[in-house]
């Protein structure tokens, strides 16, 4: 339980904004058949 002490805000911002960042960017590059409406890794919402 030592190591939970350790963990300060700063690395929580860090990995979140870290996260956000890789979602994006996945969403970006991948075809929209994997990451986009309807994608099977990343659904981003109802495929119009």
């Amino acid at each position: 339980m030592e190591w939970l002490a350790q963990i300060s805000m700063g690395d929580l911002f860090t990995a979140f904004f870290a996260t956000c960042i890789v979602h994006e960017t996945l969403i970006a590059f991948l075809p929209d058949r994997v990451a986009g409406p309807g994608g099977w890794l990343l659904d981003t919402g109802p495929e119009a």
